[in-house]
């Protein structure tokens, strides 16, 4: 079998390039990419942040980025669906394992977070995270805007998570709050789709709600964001949440009446002419999922993420 390959993640000699690894063995990295700790080179780099103490419903998020890893497993190397060509010809992306935090000492989760990111941003690579919770959102937003200054955010939810804090709180439910509040996102250039309930202040985030989704196309819905955002100094945050339990009933918080996992891939799809500058998929619980749905939601939507940069890369 001179074509195939196995363990991709710790036998691949460079880092361009797809695996061929079966689906059902070989190492789990996210998409096969080579694991490092070094990121010098890395175009993108995927991030694992194994957190969930601070969700206020289900735990289990913490084993959100073995899940998402585990699930990629099902992209084989043919050109990536819907981007039609192999991610990683030309585009160096590595998995960069997983944040080292301290299970006893919480309050130390968001300063952590924020200066191992700062680290890969550093090397002017794209930071891709995996989560964990909603709060892990918080110190990457912060991370990101100290070297791109206030962003524009884009969140996929069910939840605004604008729900008031005392700025000390280890809380997945009132970062964006947080984040307008001490000026690292720009309201008035942000947007919530797929939001299905109600939280005392919109913080003057443009909201898409779950009924409206429905009503509107794909096109729609990326027109609406690339309007309100502008396009550029855009972070995604992606709440698996935002997505139906039908179609992700592996999360903390799960809210009925939601998108389905084609109509929001969809969504992505069209925002190619937004420049992403970081982004996120969070809250996947795999103990609460059935077939790995949700984690393959998930793996899907990261890979989106890594699709939408390699096409702009293309383009340059």
């Amino acid at each position: 079998m001179p074509s195939k390959s196995i363990d991709h993640a710790f036998t691949a000699r460079r880092r361009l390039g797809a695996a061929s690894d079966p689906t059902y063995a070989g190492a789990l990295s996210f998409m096969r990419r080579p694991y490092s700790k070094s990121v010098k080179g890395a175009d993108a780099v995927v991030w694992g942040i194994p957190f969930d103490a601070a969700v206020s419903n289900r735990p289990g998020a913490r084993f959100g980025p073995q899940a998402i890893r585990r699930a990629s497993a099902i992209f084989d190397n043919d050109p990536q669906y819907p981007f039609h060509r192999d991610l990683f010809e030309a585009m160096a992306v590595i998995d960069h394992g997983d944040c080292l935090l301290d299970y006893g000492n919480h309050q130390k989760t968001p300063t952590t977070i924020e200066r191992e990111a700062s680290k890969i941003l550093k090397s002017g690579a794209f930071l891709l995270s995996l989560g964990g919770d909603h709060f892990v959102t918080w110190p990457l937003l912060k991370a990101h805007a100290a070297k791109h200054g206030p962003l524009a955010l884009v969140q996929f939810d069910a939840h605004q998570d604008t729900w008031d804090d005392d700025g000390k709180r280890i809380d997945h439910g009132s970062f964006v709050g947080r984040a307008v509040r001490d000026g690292v996102i720009d309201p008035s250039r942000s947007i919530q789709v797929g939001i299905r309930t109600h939280a005392p202040e919109d913080c003057g985030i443009e909201i898409i709600h779950g009924y409206e989704v429905e009503e509107m196309s794909a096109a729609a819905i990326a027109e609406r964001i690339y309007r309100r955002t502008g396009g550029k100094n855009v972070y995604v945050t992606f709440d698996i949440d935002c997505l139906d339990p039908a179609f992700a009933p592996g999360t903390g918080t799960p809210v009925a009446g939601g998108p389905s996992s084609a109509k929001m891939l969809s969504v992505l799809r069209h925002m190619k002419n937004i420049e992403i500058v970081g982004a996120d998929v969070v809250e996947v619980a795999p103990a609460y999922d059935h077939a790995d749905i949700t984690a393959i939601a998930g793996a899907s939507i990261a890979m989106h993420y890594l699709g939408l940069l390699a096409e702009r890369r293309g383009a340059k």
